[in-house]
């Protein structure tokens, strides 16, 4: 018995050393060079699957075996890790808690199913203890409102290119105004999410806006999204005129909307990499003892803000 086991075990062995050396596993061919019948081979398979399967719970790796019809046999398909490591678990959930963009609750859920991914699960009480009070003394945001579903409903409307209806909160005022939009983007910036979205040209709110014939979409926070419908209605935008939020994002801050607009200022601060980081399209044109000679591209308004909040370490030109 023992060495009908030996047998087995080695024969499984074998059989894996040549999936991952790439090669093809025929179940007649292997049943004769065995000495066995095709259902022990089918057997040794489903054991190298299950002890696949074992370890892509165990590192990440994700390995299987699959019947390739025009070869005819079992080859290896393998793919990257498809979990994240512990070290970038631990980075997301710090990311998160430091944006306290979510509810308390909602918070709490997420930190606990991203903490169950790490790998081995020992090393999910050490994330665990790295986070936990962080997250016990974790505020939440004043609006204390649950979006994420309407978010993902947002998503869905800018993949399919629907129309959306939303009531709205606006913050000047506190009144409810109705748009009906064209969503182009999600956005997250400084606690909130953000849709960014095009007017639509027949909205006769339009005449309410600072900006009229905007080439550039309008911002709405997305908590305060009181009610939002997608509608059957597509929108069309061609490609060359296609909204690219990478650039868009590049070029905003504090998302405050606005046409764009050059700005050129002199920065005399301690770190000149902190307002690079800032305004991702700055270019230092001048560097003088220490003092820069710095411009960049910006939408909206929300630049004043920043530049004034710089005080005595900055001058506008």
């Amino acid at each position: 018995m023992e060495i009908e086991r030996n047998g087995k075990i080695d024969r499984v062995l074998e059989l894996y050393t040549k999936l991952i050396s790439g090669n093809i596993i025929n179940k007649a061919n292997e049943a004769q060079n065995y000495g066995v019948n095709e259902r022990s081979i089918q057997r040794d398979i489903e054991d190298i699957r299950n002890f696949l399967e074992v370890r892509s719970i165990e590192d990440g790796y994700v390995d299987t075996v699959k019947y390739d019809r025009e070869k005819k046999g079992y080859c290896l398909e393998q793919s990257r890790v498809m979990k994240l490591t512990n070290s970038e678990i631990l980075a997301i959930c710090k990311i998160l808690l430091d944006s306290r963009a979510f509810t308390k609750k909602e918070m709490e859920s997420m930190l606990g199913r991203l903490i169950d991914c790490c790998i081995p699960k020992e090393n999910a009480k050490m994330v665990d203890d790295l986070i936990k009070n962080e997250e016990f003394h974790y505020i939440e945001p004043r609006h204390k409102t649950v979006f994420i579903e309407q978010m993902w409903e947002i998503g869905q409307a800018i993949r399919n290119f629907n129309y959306i209806e939303i009531k709205y909160l606006r913050n000047k005022d506190k009144s409810i105004v109705s748009r009906k939009v064209k969503p182009v983007a999600i956005m997250f910036s400084e606690f909130y999410f953000y849709l960014t979205a095009f007017i639509d040209d027949k909205d006769e709110s339009r005449e309410h806006f600072d900006v009229l014939n905007d080439a550039f979409p309008t911002i709405y926070r997305i908590d305060r999204i009181k009610e939002l419908k997608v509608l059957d209605e597509k929108f069309h935008i061609p490609y060359s005129s296609r909204f690219e939020e990478g650039e868009f994002r590049k070029r905003i801050q504090f998302m405050y909307g606005g046409k764009l607009q050059k700005i050129k200022f002199i920065y005399s601060g301690p770190n000149v990499e902190a307002v690079l980081d800032r305004l991702p399209t700055a270019e230092i044109l001048e560097e003088k003892d220490g003092t820069y000679t710095i411009k960049a591209e910006t939408f909206g308004t929300g630049i004043d803000m920043w530049l004034r909040s710089q005080g005595e370490y900055v001058r506008v030109i």
